[in-house]
């Protein structure tokens, strides 16, 4: 009988645990990429009650909502965040709650632990904006001319070419074409270039077939510009993608400039689903930066949560660190974040199922005692 009160006693322990369980888990129901967990009970070797064997996590994914943030980043599928602190250990999240901190780097905005990323050699490090803030100029090497010189016509001339040297410097040129007043073959054009200045920086030549399209070896002239040289392009022999001399067409030409630009700025960021950084430069440019890592790790459910939404494990919990979109690794939602998988419906319900256990073991006590009354009682009367 006395056995009877102890057994009494492991159930109010462990209702008592498991609320503690349940409590926890509501009280994080808007901690984003909390996963609540579940309290296990075991038997006590010949019948001596219940004991609380462990916790275990409930790995189901939470709901994805929309922040507007660039930042936030949500797992759609398998894979936890990898986080470094200051010490070089690694910690793991679902939480992708991030931001930019006054040196550029990406970081866990509650820890303001790094978030890690693979970079273009395929090492883990940070991902880091102090040095890809400005995209530096390049220098302009081909300047495509198009458009028609009427075989009616002396001269044309296409102005305002802009092109870029290396520091992103400009230079304005000028092209004109002249058809020889004497001594010249049908089809043929003098070309002449010309900077700011009206100084003549190159001379050439471009000549048609009688169909109206380029001859072979007049397919463009190479300026010298001091320090860069810049093909000046007529187009392609016998086709039509660049300059054509049509009869009954009009004169009418114009300057592509295929390359070159001064440096500019970043003005916008963003992830994609397999958690590239996509950078976008001025209005039109945009790169590929680093990519977001992502771990695999062994016995999710089994994993302890060390507070401020993180897990820390032993290096042989995890099981790979790849990319999103890779196999076995879910892709990424950018500008949202992972909810709590917290279920108000089910916690009320164990609520119910952990007081109804916890006044049935406390009624055991009180029928174990009014029976050990009773028989005190009755020694007494003997």
């Amino acid at each position: 009988m006395l056995q009877s009160l102890f057994n009494g006693l492991s159930g109010l322990f462990g209702f008592s645990r498991s609320l503690n369980t349940v409590s926890n888990n509501i009280s994080n129901m808007n901690t984003p990429g909390f996963r609540g967990s579940d309290t296990y009970f075991e038997n006590v070797l010949g019948g001596r009650g219940t004991r609380v064997s462990g916790e275990g996590l409930r790995t189901r994914q939470g709901d994805l909502r929309a922040t507007g943030n660039a930042t936030d980043l949500a797992i759609d599928g398998n894979g936890y965040f990898v986080l470094r602190d200051e010490s070089g250990n690694l910690h793991y999240t679902r939480a992708g709650q991030f931001a930019f901190d006054d040196s550029g780097r990406l970081v866990d905005t509650v820890t303001k632990f790094e978030v890690l990323a693979f970079n273009a050699e395929g090492n883990l490090g940070p991902v880091d904006l102090s040095q890809i803030r400005t995209l530096p100029p390049s220098a302009t090497t081909r300047v495509n001319l198009t458009g028609n010189l009427s075989p009616s016509g002396t001269s044309q001339r296409v102005n305002d070419i802009r092109v870029f040297d290396s520091q992103g410097g400009t230079r304005t040129l000028r092209v004109e074409f002249t058809r020889p007043a004497t001594g010249g073959v049908p089809g043929q054009w003098t070309v002449n270039v010309l900077d700011e200045a009206g100084a003549n920086i190159a001379t050439g030549e471009v000549r048609f077939s009688a169909g109206g399209t380029l001859l072979a070896g007049y397919e463009g002239i190479n300026l010298n510009l001091g320090s860069q040289t810049v093909r000046l392009s007529f187009g392609t022999a016998g086709a039509f993608d660049g300059l054509t001399q049509l009869s009954g067409s009009p004169g009418t030409t114009a300057a592509n400039v295929a390359d070159g630009r001064a440096s500019l700025q970043l003005t916008d960021f963003s992830f994609n689903d397999q958690g590239v950084l996509r950078l976008r430069y001025g209005a039109t440019e945009t790169r590929d930066g680093v990519r977001l890592a992502l771990a695999d790790l062994t016995g999710e459910s089994l994993l302890n949560a060390d507070g401020s939404r993180l897990y820390t494990v032993p290096q042989s919990s995890v099981r790979a660190i790849g990319r999103a979109g890779e196999a076995g690794f879910g892709r990424l939602a950018g500008g949202s974040l992972e909810l709590s998988n917290v279920d108000l419906t089910q916690e009320f319900a164990d609520m119910i199922i952990i007081q109804r256990g916890y006044q049935a073991s406390s009624r055991v006590l009180t029928v174990t005692n009014e029976m050990i009354d009773t028989l005190y009682n009755s020694t007494r009367g003997g």
